[in-house]
């Protein structure tokens, strides 16, 4: 589909075509495991990628496929692979740039899984990790090194809300000739969309605001088609033979959608996280109504921030949408519908006063998620970030007196009034 539409039309048509077979005019739900092919010569051009189509679905579904195509189009990207999970993508992101030794520079403000999963678990594939604060963008530019591969933030960042200056970044990782991954979960690309300040890859949890109903897991890696993975000689995987497929060279052969074909001839073929077609066929459903959920959820996320910023109960409010906040400045730059709907409050009271609150709340969902349809609470020091140290709390922004809120599509004056009530009790 012509990108000359606007994204909210788009986010319902883009990728989709009424079924051939039965005018069906929803996508369906392909759920099957493989498919009959033409004949010899048919099954042996597909499996030498001389030809695009359906083979097995641990590689290519049609309900993935038209998932992959739709965010990859409001990403405004060339391509998109979706796989089971948000981590999964990571590890996606990664699989074709990093080697034993090789690194990725990443912010310290990241989501407490992705933290743990790039300090200890990427260590078993000889990966590692440099954790630097990307407001720091002359330590940034320090810890790039002759191994470094990648270069990883979120568009906003988890839990705080903190924006990161894309474009600033995206300048230090093109002097290096290093490709910029951005995770635009918190953000969605009607709030943010990275490829335009300069990001290579964009990755998402496709299970929060894309999906939205709390439903389904899922992951999605977008490419913008505009990296020379042959330039410098860093990405082999991308630029050499590959021995799997008879000395095909990825990017030679397939310019701008190399990554997107090696991602899945390769890596959905090797690893095998794949997304199932009933996951995607509730993200596209999401998917339809995401601006109209947006819109709300940052209206609501204005509202809720400032009632709790002029409580006296509690200490600071990390919204980014707030004039106090020292990220404000960026929000109509980087995300100018609005600064999302995640951020953290500390409570007078610490640690106690956090686990009060949360057992007390009654709207507010005790869950480990965000991005649904309803307001979800959680104190990431007890629980997703947990495994951190307390030095890795603090730059994390999640320390013991920190809650996170995921704000809903909720009416507004109902969430305020739940927190107060829940406020009362935990600082009684």
């Amino acid at each position: 589909m012509t990108k000359t539409y606007a994204f909210e039309t788009l986010q319902v048509h883009a990728g989709a075509k009424p079924d051939p077979a039965t005018g069906a005019r929803q996508v369906p739900i392909y759920q099957t495991t493989a498919y009959v092919f033409r004949d010899a010569d048919h099954a042996a051009a597909l499996f030498n990628l001389q030809e695009v189509g359906y083979i097995y679905s641990r590689l290519t579904n049609p309900t993935v496929a038209v998932l992959q195509e739709r965010i990859a189009t409001l990403e405004g990207g060339v391509g998109a692979v979706c796989c089971s999970s948000g981590h999964a993508a990571q590890i996606m992101a990664l699989f074709p740039l990093m080697a034993p030794g090789r690194n990725v520079v990443a912010s310290t403000r990241l989501y407490g899984g992705t933290l743990q999963q790039f300090s200890n678990t990427i260590r078993k594939f000889g990966w590692s990790a440099k954790f630097v604060d990307f407001d720091d963008l002359a330590a940034v530019e320090a810890a790039i090194d002759d191994d470094t591969r990648a270069v990883f933030c979120e568009s906003i960042a988890n839990p705080g809300g903190y924006i990161t200056d894309l474009d600033a970044v995206a300048a230090i990782t093109d002097k290096a000739g290093l490709p910029l991954i951005v995770d635009n979960t918190s953000a969605t690309p009607w709030l943010c969309r990275p490829f335009e300040h300069g990001a290579t890859l964009v990755v998402h949890s496709t299970t929060k605001y894309l999906t939205g109903n709390g439903t389904v897991t899922g992951g999605a890696v977008v490419d913008s088609g505009k990296f020379d993975w042959s330039a410098s000689g860093k990405f082999p995987a991308l630029s050499e033979p590959e021995p799997a497929y008879h000395g095909l060279k990825f990017h030679e052969a397939l310019g701008p959608m190399a990554f997107t074909f090696y991602g899945i001839a390769v890596g959905l073929r090797d690893l095998g996280m794949t997304m199932n077609p009933q996951g995607a066929h509730y993200t596209l459903m999401g998917i339809e109504t995401l601006s109209l959920r947006m819109e709300r959820h940052v209206a609501n996320a204005r509202k809720v921030a400032a009632w709790l910023e002029a409580d006296p109960r509690i200490e600071t409010v990390t919204y980014a949408g707030l004039p106090s906040s020292p990220y404000y400045h960026r929000v109509a730059r980087i995300c100018p519908r609005g600064a999302g709907a995640l951020f953290t409050f500390a409570i007078k009271g610490g640690y106690d006063a956090c686990v009060k609150l949360v057992n007390s709340l009654e709207l507010f969902s005790h869950v480990a998620n965000l991005g649904d349809t309803r307001s979800l609470v959680i104190h990431p020091a007890s629980t997703t970030h947990r495994q951190l140290s307390p030095e890795q709390l603090a730059k994390a922004g999640a320390g013991a007196n920190v809650v996170r809120l995921s704000i809903g599509i909720e009416d507004a004056d109902d969430l305020i009034a739940d927190l107060d009530q829940a406020l009362a009790r935990a600082t009684a």
